[in-house]
């Protein structure tokens, strides 16, 4: 049997954390003599009462293997051969899936410059002279993230706004809900209140960030999208045989709240973490911390000094911009030790 070798805890993705025991034990228990396959099971079933309980009556949900995954049939539901998606230009789908929305779909993305990961409808408002211009792709969909891939968090008052601007032309609003358990946290709110009763139309639900095995979902909110989502599931590879496994996971998260817990956790940790190093000379943050992320810019030097004893990516190498992600099982005691030699480490690289 192979020894893990033992390093601090990482700050490089709420990826790189176990699985919560709750999860872990309703796979075991879902681990309980023969089911049918394809989601005809008692787990599954379980679980799209759990997201109808937590999203509403209306929504449906399709278990999947990952959020890009997920992002890709869930578009794929609303765009036609000659239409565009307007999204950030941080986007998880733009910057982040290798190109999948586009590969797989044959649509365009059109990113739109931010300065916070966030969209507005003014960002959107000049896009739209597209509109009925045969040589155009047409705009079909607004796709957001939340929280942003800036660890930052729309409000439900700014996600309403995308959404009846939307609608009003004939727009859909998708969002990408990977750590949407981290925003509703964060804002002290249910996680309908930043969906359903907003006006978004379909998103992806991230269960792994969270907590998960290995574990996400397409939840559709607008029943005129719904009919073709078994067929797409299917056609993207998304239709898993044992699919008893991964929604038992989703209903461990949704049961008793433990979404809210491990993600409110997430992020007190990661203000315990920015708190800790905000008087700190030589070091700044380039965005507000609004979940489980930190974006500081400090000395090359100390990045590279800790980057020999944590995990943690670059995310802007230009300014010497970092991104520390703090998941569900992060201790006040692994961010203690890590605020010790960050001060350490950028005291160092100014004194030179």
């Amino acid at each position: 049997m192979l020894t893990p070798t033992p390093f601090p805890k990482s700050f490089a993705s709420d990826n790189h954390a176990g699985v919560h025991p709750a999860v872990l034990a309703a796979v075991v228990e879902a681990n309980t003599g023969d089911a049918p396959a394809y989601g005809d099971d008692i787990w599954t079933r379980a679980a799209e009462d759990a997201f109808r309980a937590e999203f509403g009556a209306q929504a449906t949900v399709y278990p999947m293997f990952n959020g890009t995954g997920a992002n890709v049939v869930g578009l794929g539901l609303v765009l036609r051969p000659y239409d565009a998606v307007l999204c950030p230009d941080t986007a998880h789908i733009n910057s982040n899936e290798c190109g999948a929305v586009e590969r797989v779909l044959g649509t365009k993305l059109i990113p739109l410059p931010t300065g916070n990961g966030k969209i507005t409808v003014d960002d959107i408002r000049g896009q739209l002279s597209a509109l009925g211009n045969t040589q155009r792709s047409q705009p079909r969909v607004i796709s957001i993230s939340q929280v942003t891939e800036c660890g930052t968090c729309y409000t439900a008052d700014e996600i309403a706004d995308l959404a009846e601007f939307a609608h009003a032309r004939g727009l859909f609003l998708h969002m990408d809900g990977a750590r949407l358990a981290n925003a509703a946290a964060e804002l002290n709110c249910s996680m309908r209140a930043l969906t359903t009763d907003v006006g978004v139309d379909l998103f992806s639900f991230g269960g792994t960030k969270n907590g998960a095995m290995g574990a996400e979902a397409l939840v559709i909110l607008n029943p005129e999208l719904d009919a073709p989502a078994l067929f797409l599931r299917k056609q993207g590879m998304q239709l898993a045989s044992k699919m008893r496994f991964v929604s038992a996971q989703l209903t461990a998260l949704l049961t008793g709240d433990l979404w809210r817990e491990n993600a409110a956790h997430a992020n007190a940790m990661a203000h315990r973490l920015a708190d800790g190093v905000a008087d700190l000379p030589g070091l700044s943050l380039r965005y507000p911390v609004q979940s489980n992320a930190v974006f500081p810019a400090l000395p090359e030097k100390a990045i590279a000094e800790l980057q020999q004893r944590y995990l943690f990516h670059v995310w802007d190498a230009d300014e010497n911009v970092v991104r520390w992600v703090t998941s569900f099982d992060t201790t006040p005691e692994h961010v203690n030790t890590f605020i010790s030699d960050i001060h350490l480490a950028v005291r160092a690289a100014i004194d030179g």
